[in-house]
């Protein structure tokens, strides 16, 4: 009996490993690349670490202080917060809208939906510069503007810290922007998904109920398209808290901080500054926001998941 019994151990110990054993090689390189980096970051940000032929010296919350009385991390701060709110709104409503135009069967509707993604597809760097040109002094917008004599001058769309509504500066908005812009054709794909899963026939039901045109958005896409919109809001914010590349391109982080945001800020201190571990400090509370906000996405996805299940 004991022979019989110890090749099916064998068979189960063999079918419990093999699945880690297919993981173990990513798992290896997430190690090296990730998870190894993330922890040396969290040490270095309670240490005082600016030159890398130096050891790390420990400091305790120091650094932790030192952001507590950051004017500049403030700013950035405030300007990744008006990004959020600015961009994720936007990114929200503007999509499905899309979506839902270009989900009609028309000739030559698949042009449109491929006019909209092509900006998806566009390197940032690519869709910076040339954003950057179109917001020059001399650029095709503000030689619009010109003949229309609304602004004889010009904007300063991307070097003035003068802000719109005294709220939101006019180079930080103009950045956002380009934000948009890229995003609109992304989303606009996962909404799309998402409406051609609901079936035609609540449409035709709700049609001979008097739930036509407009209203049957308002009746029956927008209820069975809120896990879609939840998805896209927490994926949009996510993204805008990182923002990098719109900024570095354009303007800069200026003018005086004006389009500075918390990424770029925390760039600014390793690579310019070579404050090491003043930049994990700023990278763990990036980390800390971006959790949260990750957090949010589970518990959303779990009470989708709850109420379809319903």
């Amino acid at each position: 009996m004991f022979d019989q019994f110890m090749p099916n151990k064998r068979i189960f110990i063999q079918q419990k490993l093999t699945p880690y054993l297919f993981l173990l090689p990513a798992l290896a390189i997430l190690s090296l690349t990730v998870f190894w980096p993330a922890l040396q970051a969290f040490y270095l940000s309670f240490t005082s670490y600016q030159d890398i032929g130096e050891a790390p010296k420990l400091v305790g919350f120091d650094n932790f202080f030192r952001l507590w009385k950051d004017v500049v991390f403030w700013k950035t701060l405030e300007n990744t917060f008006l990004y959020l709110v600015g961009v994720v709104p936007i990114l929200v409503i503007a999509p499905l809208i899309l979506a839902i135009l270009v989900n009609q069967k028309l000739r030559g509707m698949n042009w449109f939906r491929t006019a909209y993604y092509t900006p998806v597809v566009i390197s940032m760097v690519v869709a910076g510069i040339a954003w950057k040109w179109l917001y020059a002094e001399n650029g095709l917008l503000n030689q619009f503007i010109k003949t229309l004599n609304i602004f004889p001058e010009g904007i300063p769309w991307l070097t003035s810290p003068v802000k719109i509504l005294g709220i939101v500066p006019i180079s930080l908005a103009s950045v956002m922007a380009v934000t948009i812009w890229k995003g609109l054709g992304y989303y606009m794909v996962i909404y799309l998904a998402g409406l051609q899963s609901i079936p035609v026939d609540i449409y035709e039901a709700a049609a001979i109920d008097g739930s036509d045109s407009i209203r049957k958005h308002w009746d029956i896409t927008i209820p069975l398209m809120q896990p879609y919109l939840a998805l896209v809001a927490v994926i949009s914010a996510i993204s805008a808290t990182k923002v990098f590349e719109e900024v570095y391109i354009m303007t800069g982080g200026g003018p005086l901080n004006s389009s500075k945001t918390i990424v770029y800020y925390l760039y600014e201190q390793a690579f310019s500054n070579l404050e090491i571990s003043y930049a994990c400090t700023i990278g763990l509370v990036l980390f800390l926001i971006i959790l949260v906000l990750s957090v949010l996405r589970l518990v959303v996805n779990q009470q989708d998941s709850n109420n379809l299940g319903m």
